[in-house]
């Protein structure tokens, strides 16, 4: 299999996963099962599937988020909700979020059946080992609806081949906040001043992340990357298509591309719903 393509298809999936980080529905239930509102909704909920791990656990696998941020609500959300309550919530929230911007019609549609049938079967051959947050989604039970199970499948794989890029991230020389800086510099992610923002890093430690890339010849003037830089980019990405290819592999070339045509009407409908916000946070979408 061309690990470009079913990189490709992988991405393409992503806001299927993605649109929990905004549909209201996800305060709304994460609250009602104990959380505080806030931010505490994203990094609870995300984490709940390796159970009531530290802080630094959360930092650490999530990787580009401030650590004192993330320390603000973990570990203290799980003295507020166990992180069994929070997995529940979160199936909940993705439920009504899901009827509310796609229709009743489509989440019991045969094309969502379908889809959910396929990416399982990706999800399922998903290696967990050196892949914490894919390995928590993978112990997760999962549910019976097939939009749920979609949900989840996705989120399977999202997780997996966030756990690989994170690990070249690392072998790169990358922090966590370089990681940040250099994805934004590729103008296809988070404007800068939301990427900052939501990932809780000050101006200071943006600007000192900067400096240091500058150092490496990896970040030009403004916010640009240099010719190294872009390589250095591109070299992670490919890498993280191969890390992340065998539950594609598992599916196979007709399966992929399957997935990926039954998934983008589905993601269309996300986007001509408006669950994404439109400006002010996404520079490009891919």
């Amino acid at each position: 299999m061309d690990t470009r393509t079913s990189g490709a298809v992988a991405r393409g999936l992503e806001p299927l996963h993605a649109m929990t980080y905004f549909a209201p529905e996800t305060e709304k239930h994460l609250t009602a099962a104990g959380l505080e509102p806030g931010r505490m909704s994203y990094f609870a909920g995300r984490a709940a599937p390796m159970g009531a791990v530290s802080g630094s656990v959360v930092a650490a696998t999530f990787f580009n988020f401030s650590p004192a941020l993330v320390a603000r609500h973990i570990p203290k959300a799980w003295s507020l909700a166990s992180p069994a309550d929070v997995v529940a919530a979160r199936f909940e929230a993705v439920d009504g979020a899901l009827r509310r911007l796609l229709g009743d019609d489509v989440v019991a549609s045969p094309v969502v059946a379908e889809a959910a049938a396929l990416a399982r079967r990706a999800a399922e051959a998903a290696e967990p080992q050196g892949r914490p947050l894919a390995a928590g989604h993978l112990d997760v039970e999962w549910p019976s609806a097939p939009h749920l199970v979609l949900w989840h499948a996705v989120s399977v794989l999202r997780e997996h081949r966030g756990d690989g890029h994170i690990a070249l991230l690392v072998d790169a020389g990358l922090s966590g906040i370089d990681a940040l800086v250099t994805a934004t510099a590729t103008g296809t992610g988070f404007v800068p001043s939301f990427a900052r923002a939501s990932r809780g890093w000050t101006e200071d430690e943006w600007a000192a992340s900067e400096v240091s890339l500058r150092e490496r010849g990896l970040l030009g003037d403004g916010l640009s990357l240099t010719p190294e830089g872009n390589a250095l980019r591109e070299r992670i990405e490919d890498d993280t298509n191969r890390l992340g290819a065998a539950p594609w592999e598992a599916l196979g070339e007709e399966g992929t591309a399957r997935l990926g045509e039954l998934g983008r009407p589905l993601v269309r409908g996300l986007l001509k719903a408006g669950c994404f916000p439109a400006e002010g946070v996404f520079a490009t979408r891919r």
